[in-house]
C-alpha cells in the first residue's frame, strides 16, 4: 500500500469536445449522460476509476464556453473550481474541428495545473492523412502557448481506441496517496442526479431542434415501492415560456410519451427493476437568467 495512488483528473474542453463521452469509457460504463449536442453537462461529475495499485477520479466539467445567461456564467464557474482542486488536467480537442480561441482561452486557465494532456477526440471520424495534419496542428498550437511536458494523445473514446493508454499515462502521474473514495463504487453522483439527468437527455434527444438548453429537470419522488419490484419516479420538466410547454407535451401528449418511454428504459438499466416513470411539465419564466430560481435548482454561486 506504500506504492498506492490517488488523486483528481479535470476533463476539460469546449461544449461538444467528446468529454463526457471519455469519461464514460474510462469509468467502464455510462456515468454521465452523452448527447451530440453542446452543453449537455451541466454539473461536475465524478467518475472513481478502482484498480489494484490506484484509485483515479476523473471529473467530467461543463464546457467552458462565452456565457450568455446567469447559467452560463455559473457552469463556468463550476469548470474552473473544479481544475483547481485537481491533479491533472486533460485537454478535448475534436479531430473534426479547428482549434480556436475558446480553446487557447481553456489553455490559459489550466496552464498553472501539472501535468496537462491533451487528448485529440473523435479520431474515428477522420481519415490517417487527417489526423496526421491534425497532430501538427496540435505541436504548432502547443509551441504557441509555450507549453511544456505535455502529452499528446489521439483516440475514439466511442471505440475504446488508445482509452487504456491514456490511462495508464493518467495513473502514472497519480500522486501517492491511500483511496479517497470507497473502492466498490464507480461515481459519487446522486441517484436522484442521475435520473434527472437520464430525463433531460431524453428530451435533448426528441426536442433539441426546438428547445435547445430551456430544460430543466427536478425528482419530486422517488423511491422502490414496498413489496414490489417496481421503481416510481415522480419528475417535473421545466420549460422558459408558455409556448415551450406545448411542445413539449406535442400533438395528443405524443412528444411527452416519447421523451418518457426512452427515460424509463434508460432508468431501468440504472436501478435494475422496472419503473413507473410520471413527468409534468411546468412554466418556470426565464430560469436560466433568475438567480433565485437558479438557486433552488441546484446551480449555487
Amino acid at each position: 500500500m506504500n506504492n498506492f495512488k490517488s488523486g483528481f483528473v479535470a476533463i476539460v474542453g469546449r461544449p461538444n469536445t467528446g468529454k463526457s463521452t471519455l469519461v464514460n469509457a474510462l469509468v467502464g460504463r455510462k456515468i454521465v449522460i452523452t448527447s451530440h449536442h453542446p452543453n449537455t453537462t451541466r454539473n461536475p461529475i465524478r467518475g472513481i476509476i478502482n484498480r489494484e495499485n490506484f484509485q483515479m477520479i476523473v471529473v467530467d466539467t461543463p464546457g467552458i464556453h462565452k456565457p450568455k445567461t446567469a447559467l452560463g456564467t455559473r457552469l463556468n464557474t463550476m469548470a474552473s473550481e473544479n481544475i483547481e482542486s485537481t491533479d491533472s488536467v486533460v485537454i478535448c480537442l475534436p479531430a473534426n474541428e479547428d482549434i480556436g480561441a475558446g480553446d487557447e482561452y481553456i489553455v490559459k486557465q489550466v496552464k498553472g495545473v501539472q501535468p496537462i494532456f491533451i487528448v485529440i477526440t473523435k479520431i474515428d471520424i477522420i481519415s490517417k492523412s487527417e489526423l496526421a495534419e491534425k497532430l501538427n496542428q496540435v505541436n504548432l498550437f502547443v509551441n504557441r502557448l509555450n507549453l511544456s511536458h505535455v502529452e499528446i494523445i489521439p483516440l475514439s473514446a466511442k471505440n475504446l481506441d488508445q482509452t487504456d493508454l491514456l490511462l495508464e499515462l493518467l495513473a502514472k502521474k497519480l500522486p501517492i496517496s491511500h483511496a479517497l473514495y470507497p473502492k466498490d463504487i464507480s461515481t459519487d453522483q446522486a441517484q436522484e442526479l442521475m435520473i434527472s439527468d437520464l430525463i433531460r437527455e431524453a428530451a435533448i434527444e426528441e426536442l433539441y431542434e426546438e428547445l435547445p438548453h430551456s430544460v430543466m429537470v427536478t425528482i419530486d419522488e422517488m423511491g422502490e415501492r414496498e413489496d414490489s419490484n417496481l421503481f416510481d419516479v415522480i419528475a417535473t420538466l421545466h420549460v422558459e415560456r408558455d409556448s415551450q410547454k406545448g411542445i413539449i407535451i406535442g400533438p395528443q401528449g405524443s412528444k411527452l410519451k416519447a421523451i418518457g418511454t426512452l427515460a424509463r428504459k434508460s432508468i431501468e438499466n440504472l436501478v435494475g427493476m422496472q419503473v413507473f416513470l410520471q413527468i409534468h411539465v411546468k412554466v418556470s419564466k426565464e430560469w436560466q437568467k433568475d438567480p433565485k430560481m437558479l438557486a433552488r435548482l441546484g446551480f449555487t454561486e
